[in-house]
This record gives structure tokens, C-alpha cells and sequence, in this order.
């Protein structure tokens, strides 16, 4: 399950995605998670899906790929949509002893779990389209303004950057470490919950020396090469709007306005 997620992770093909400015990518990112909070019919969950859908085939990156990556919150997603469907008031469909299941709670899981659902794939698309060094780019052009306001903008992508792309790295050692203490007799998947969460703690002292080391050898191989923060550095390939962006833009901003709209009207359904 571990190497099932991809958030942080860089898929390589050729694409229209794939080619625009990490500035898009980063603002149509954020603008799409934001639009799925002002929804109030399903009408506006279906242009939401309509639109990540035609991203997704113009990225080139396979829908089966993205999907795995769903795998590592469905014990999220799942406690989410209970709490939603056992712990909202309201009109009782269903009553199972203590708990309830109501009108409005059923509406409420199943918004949570669509939404949740959009956002992670969404936020996948970025980190599949985008290599580290584009996202740095692009989050230190996009925060540049606050410079003004003596905010380090430069070390605060750089941070970002390596934080994402440290994601799969170490998930990828902790999946190791797990195997090699299986191979030791460290039992992993049965027993109950609390048992399984015990047999977890072992993990943290490995993971956490293997993290510390590998941010050690980062430093030093930035010490190096004379790494001295965004103060006075140039880049090799800067970061020019082209045409497809502002195509881009526009769709985006069609996709906002249509979404929104239609979202919000009053129209009769379980949302």
C-alpha cells in the first residue's frame, strides 16, 4: 500500500500538460480544490468531474496510475464518511440502535467522500505533470510579491519542493524497512487495530534515522555546490508565459465561472 501513493511522485511522458507553466498547473490546483468547497447541488460535482476527467486524458498519465494513489486514504475517506453519516442531525432514514443514519448525514458523506476524492487526484495531477525543480520555479515566481514583505520565498519552495519529493522517497524506505522486519518474524497485518498501530511504533526509530541521514547528505551536497539561497541566483531555462498558458487560463477561468454558477443553484437532488 505503501508504494501505492503518488502524491510527490514525477510521471514521465510528453503531454499538454505536461508542458505548461508550473504557475498554471500551481494556480489551476489551487482554483480546483477551492471551487469544490462552493458547491451546493451535484450539478457542479459533475463539471468538477467532467473537467479533472478531460485533464486527465490530456496529462497522458493512466487513470489506473492515479487511482492507486487512492488507496493510502481509504481509512481516511472511511472514517470521514462515518463520522458524516452517523453524527449529523436530522430527518432519520435509517436506525441501527444508537446510531442514526439521516437524510442529511447521508448527503454529507457522500459530498465529503466525492470531494475528498477529487481533491487528492487533482493534487496528484500537479506532482505527475511537474518535475521538482518546475514546482520550485514556480512557487518562488508565483510567491515572489512577497518578497516586499521580507519573506524568504525562495527557501520556502525550496522546502516545499524537497518535502514533496521526500514523500515517495521515504515511503518507499519505510516499505523496506517493513519487509526486512517481516523477514525477521515482525508481524504486520493481523491482530486488531491497536495491535497493528503497536507493531508500527518499531518502524518510527529506523525511518526516522534514514530520514535524518538522507537530509544530512542533502545539506552537504548543497553545501558543496555552494548553495547560498535565491539571493542573486539566475536561472537556466526562466519561466516565459507561451500561448498554451494563456489558453490555459482561460479555460480555467471558463471551468470557475460555469462550476460556481451551476453549483450553486437550487436544484433537487441528495445534495
Amino acid at each position: 500500500m505503501l508504494r501505492d501513493i503518488t502524491l510527490g511522485q514525477y510521471y514521465q511522458t510528453d503531454s499538454v500538460i505536461h508542458r505548461l507553466d508550473p504557475r498554471v498547473k500551481l494556480s489551476g490546483t489551487i482554483l480546483f480544490i477551492l471551487s469544490l468547497f462552493f458547491f451546493k447541488n451535484y450539478i457542479g460535482y459533475l463539471v468538477a468531474a467532467a473537467f479533472l476527467a478531460l485533464v486527465i486524458k490530456l496529462s497522458h498519465v493512466p487513470f489506473k496510475f492515479m487511482i492507486k494513489g487512492m488507496k493510502a486514504i481509504v481509512f481516511l475517506l472511511a472514517i470521514t464518511v462515518c463520522f458524516n453519516l452517523f453524527l449529523t442531525p436530522g430527518e432519520t432514514l435509517v436506525a441501527l440502535g444508537k446510531l442514526t443514519i439521516t437524510k442529511e448525514g447521508l448527503s454529507a458523506a457522500i459530498t465529503m467522500a466525492v470531494r475528498l476524492s477529487m481533491l487528492i487526484i487533482g493534487s496528484s495531477i500537479m506532482t505527475l505533470t511537474t518535475t521538482p525543480n518546475h514546482l520550485t520555479d514556480g512557487m518562488e515566481k508565483g510567491l515572489r510579491p512577497l518578497k516586499k514583505l521580507h519573506v524568504p520565498v525562495h527557501e520556502i519552495a525550496m522546502m516545499m519542493s524537497i518535502a514533496l519529493r521526500f514523500i515517495p522517497i521515504l515511503m518507499e524506505e519505510t516499505d523496506k524497512i517493513m519487509k526486512a522486519q517481516m523477514a525477521r518474524g515482525a508481524d504486520f497485518e493481523s491482530g486488531s487495530l491497536i495491535r497493528r498501530a503497536k507493531a508500527m511504533v518499531p518502524l518510527l526509530v529506523p525511518l526516522f534515522i534514514s530520514a535524518f541521514r538522507r537530509a544530512n547528505d542533502l545539506a552537504m551536497a548543497m553545501e558543496a555546490r555552494c548553495y547560498r539561497g535565491g539571493e542573486g541566483r539566475t536561472k537556466m531555462k526562466p519561466l516565459v508565459y507561451g500561448k498554451r498558458d494563456h489558453l490555459a487560463y482561460l479555460s480555467l477561468l471558463v471551468y470557475m465561472i460555469v462550476s460556481i454558477c451551476l453549483g450553486r443553484l437550487s436544484v433537487p437532488g441528495i445534495f
